[in-house]
């Protein structure tokens, strides 16, 4: 076997010289239809990915809008997707419900979202035994139906093509023009149930409540845009977009797009950093998290014609760590880089291609940079040794500890009033607490849920204390008071009180005036 040739697409770069071997005979090898279709229902759908793939086609179909309707607490429990797009025709419609109904290697226009002509058949079959599919074009409407049973049964590969259509369940939703997908014989979606309709209707209702997030990131960008935007309903609710990118929170930090050319198309890409949870309402830091949290959220987004294919991954080239959780890259692909990035056919997963590795890796060292910037800057303010730090934070022979800083005025203040025995030992005690510093505890909780972890509140006696020595200390230092409020605005217990605080720091001020 000899390489001959290099070709522009990475699915026929190469073509190889065989050896020839004559033959004589042939024999049948179409596929059993029966064994075959059951197969397609096993590439690995979930039920999110499965509607979003529905939804391609009709994005691809020029919809702008698309209603999910569901009927879940009755006997006969249906799915059904219905869009405002172009409808097909008789012939076209036959066509769609053809497995492989397009070739992967075909040229295929920009937004086109399709991509091995498999989506409506394996992503409905993953989730249901019958798919019929509705579809109306200049007045004419026409249907078609896959029923698994019925091909278990004839082990042929024929759709039924019902003459009316007005039983059809969902039909009173289509529009003067557009396609009805719709689901029936759900019993991957019913978890098993049969014969509980209202447990049935409660599983079902619980998955496609879990599904409504997924849609809201993958088409963000279509609900988001200016002009003829798509609309996504959910029985009658309309969906809104995610950002994962928070583009409309000041504190996001963007950085330019950067275009990397390929033989197959550019690939854009674009660093965020997102704004400190602090920066953000909880509602929105919870969101933007979604139920993995920002840990897992972190890494590329990748999208192919706007569409967001895959998120929340450093594709092997970096470590999900807290420190980097802020960091997000968006990467925008042409579908004519398909190959190149072996886009799976579910539109769910890629593989990184090596002539985009590299330039991956340096955008990885600069934006886990900025990320980590945004949390050192707020650790630094407590340990930061012009800002009257209450830990010290040592680094000896590559370990990190924190120490409790015991030159701090309010525990040099308090340890001048006592005694000398009684001093030594008061020190002791405030080393006691640094030392037993719950590292193991603490390590755990801000892997899990750093956000959730806030300083203790500080009740009127101790804070006041706090305030009028470290006050006190820092007018001794001939500091003027904007200059110390700014100084003890930016550390705790200060900042995290700081009504409290300034009320206390103008109490001060009138006394010093009083005498």
């Amino acid at each position: 076997m000899r390489q001959v040739s290099r070709k522009s697409s990475m699915e026929s770069s190469w073509e190889f010289e065989m050896p020839h071997v004559k033959t004589e005979r042939s024999a049948d090898a179409t596929p059993h239809a029966a064994a075959l279709i059951e197969g397609l229902r096993d590439i690995g759908y979930s039920l999110e990915t499965a509607i979003a793939d529905i939804i391609d086609n009709s994005v691809t179909a020029g919809a702008h809008e698309v209603q999910i309707v569901t009927e879940t607490n009755c006997d006969e429990p249906f799915v059904a997707i219905v869009d405002d797009g172009c409808g097909m025709t008789e012939d076209e419609l036959v066509a769609a419900m053809r497995p492989g109904s397009k070739n992967p290697l075909a040229s295929r226009s920009q937004p086109d979202l399709g991509r091995f002509g498999l989506g409506l058949k394996s992503a409905s079959f993953s989730q249901c035994r019958r798919l019929t599919v509705v579809s109306r074009v200049r007045g004419k409407t026409v249907a078609a139906i896959w029923d698994l049973d019925d091909v278990a049964a004839s082990n042929e590969w024929k759709i039924s093509l019902p003459a009316h259509i007005d039983e059809i369940p969902g039909v009173e939703h289509l529009g003067s023009t557009g396609t009805l997908v719709l689901w029936q014989k759900l019993d991957r979606l019913s978890g098993g149930v049969v014969n509980n309709a209202q447990k049935r209707a409660e599983i079902i209702n619980q998955r496609l409540a879990e599904t409504e997030r997924h849609l809201r990131l993958v088409f963000h960008r279509f609900m988001e845009a200016t002009s003829r935007a798509l609309r996504i309903s959910l029985n009658g609710r309309g969906i809104s977009p995610l950002d994962p990118f928070a583009r409309k929170n000041a504190a996001t930090i963007c950085d330019p797009e950067e275009i990397l050319g390929l033989p197959q198309g550019a690939v854009e890409i674009q660093s965020f950093t997102l704004p400190h949870h602090r920066q953000m309402s909880k509602v929105e830091w919870e969101d933007l998290g979604g139920p993995e949290g920002h840990l897992k959220s972190q890494g590329f987004y990748l999208y192919r014609g706007k569409r967001l294919i895959l998120y929340g991954t450093w594709f092997g080239l970096s470590r999900q760590s807290e420190l980097t959780k802020l960091s997000r890259v968006r990467i925008d692909i042409p579908n004519t880089m398909d190959g190149d990035w072996k886009i799976d056919v579910k539109k769910s997963s890629a593989q990184l291609p090596p002539l985009v590795r590299e330039r991956l890796r340096k955008v990885i060292e600069r934006i886990h940079e900025g990320s980590k910037r945004t949390y050192r800057r707020r650790g630094q303010k407590l340990v930061d040794q012009n800002r009257l730090p209450m830990w010290h934070r040592v680094q000896n022979d590559g370990q990190i500890s924190y120490r409790p800083n015991l030159d701090h005025p309010v525990f040099s203040e308090f340890a001048a009033t006592l005694p000398e025995h009684q001093r030594r030992r008061f020190f002791n005690c405030i080393t006691l607490v640094g030392a037993s510093l719950p590292i193991d505890t603490l390590h755990a909780d801000m892997s899990g849920a750093a956000e959730q972890i806030a300083p203790d509140r500080l009740d009127e006696d101790t804070l006041e204390q706090a305030v009028r020595s470290t006050f006190t200390l820092l007018v001794s230092a001939r500091k003027d008071v904007q200059e110390i409020k700014g100084l003890m605005r930016e550390v705790d217990p200060f900042r995290s009180a700081w009504s409290d605080t300034e009320r206390i720091i103008s109490s001060i001020i009138e006394e010093a005036e009083d005498k």
